[in-house]
C-alpha cells in the first residue's frame, strides 16, 4: 500500500476518488509502468480525478507518486532505473520553481520593458534556451539581439548605453567571456539580468538582478559538460509568459 488512507483523507475524498485510491493500491506492481492517462482508463475516471485523488493523499502529482513507487518495488529494474531518471527532472522543476523569487520576475519583466536594447549572451549547450528565450522575445515585439560569440559578446558590451539591458543564461556562472561582457555593461551603466544555477557567483556580483535555478550534482555523460539545462528553459519561460500576460 502506498497511499495510507487515514479518516481525515477519506473525509476529504469523493465515492469516485475512493476507487482511484483503491486501484492504485491494488495494482502497485503496474504503476510504474504507467501514466496518469492509464491509470484514469483502468480505474473508469479521467486524468484530471486520478490528479486530484492524488494531491488530496498528499502528494505533488502523480510524478512523485510513480516515483515513490519505483524506489520501493523490487518487481522491475528496468522501471525502476527509469522512474529514477524521471525522479531527476522532477527534483530540478520542483526545487528550481521552489528558488524562483516572484519579486525578481516581475523587477524582470519591469526592467526588459523599460529597455531600449536588449542583448541576450549564452556559450555552450546553453545557447539553446537562449536562442528559445530571443525568438520568443522578438515575436513579442521587442528588441533583442542574441549573441554566442565570445569575442563579438565582449566588444558589443564595451560600447553598451545606459537605457540597454544585458540577459546572461549561464548553468555555472563561470564562463569567462560572459563574466568579462557583464562587468563592462555594468561599467557603461546598463542594467544586467542573469539567469544561472549556482549562488553566490561572480555573474550575480555584477548583476542588478539574479534567477536562481537548481542544478543536479550528477551528470549522465560525464566526459562533457552536457548538465540538464531544465531549470534554465523553466526561468525562461516563467520571463515569458508573465510578459505575455
Amino acid at each position: 500500500m502506498i497511499i495510507e488512507v487515514n479518516d481525515n483523507i477519506i473525509k476529504k475524498l469523493t465515492p469516485t476518488e475512493r476507487d482511484v485510491v483503491n486501484y492504485i493500491n491494488s495494482n502497485l506492481n503496474k504503476l510504474s509502468n504507467m501514466s496518469i492517462v492509464d491509470v484514469a482508463e483502468e480505474s473508469f475516471t479521467s486524468p484530471a480525478t486520478v490528479s486530484r485523488t492524488i494531491k488530496k493523499c498528499g502528494f505533488e502529482g502523480f510524478s512523485e507518486l510513480r516515483y515513490k513507487i519505483s524506489a520501493k518495488e523490487e518487481y522491475n529494474h528496468d522501471s525502476k532505473k527509469v522512474n529514477e531518471i524521471l525522479g531527476k527532472s522532477l527534483i530540478e522543476v520542483t526545487k528550481t520553481i521552489e528558488n524562483i523569487s516572484i519579486t525578481n520576475v516581475l523587477n524582470i519583466v519591469k526592467t526588459i520593458k523599460e529597455s531600449k536594447r536588449i542583448y541576450i549572451l549564452a556559450r555552450g549547450l546553453t545557447e539553446l534556451v537562449a536562442q528559445e528565450f530571443n525568438l520568443k522575445m522578438q515575436l513579442l515585439g521587442y528588441n533583442t539581439f542574441l549573441i554566442v560569440d565570445p569575442n563579438i559578446m565582449m566588444n558589443i558590451c564595451k560600447t553598451i548605453e545606459k537605457e540597454d539591458l544585458v540577459i546572461a543564461f549561464s548553468l555555472r556562472a563561470e564562463t569567462k567571456e560572459i563574466i568579462e561582457s557583464v562587468k563592462s555593461a555594468k561599467k557603461s551603466g546598463a542594467k544586467v539580468v542573469t539567469c544561472c544555477c549556482v549562488r553566490k557567483s561572480i555573474l550575480e556580483e555584477y548583476s542588478d538582478i539574479t534567477i536562481i535555478g537548481y542544478k543536479q550534482s550528477r551528470t549522465s555523460i560525464k566526459e562533457f559538460e552536457v548538465t540538464s539545462r531544465l531549470p534554465l528553459f523553466i526561468i525562461s519561460r516563467a520571463i515569458i509568459d508573465y510578459l505575455i500576460i
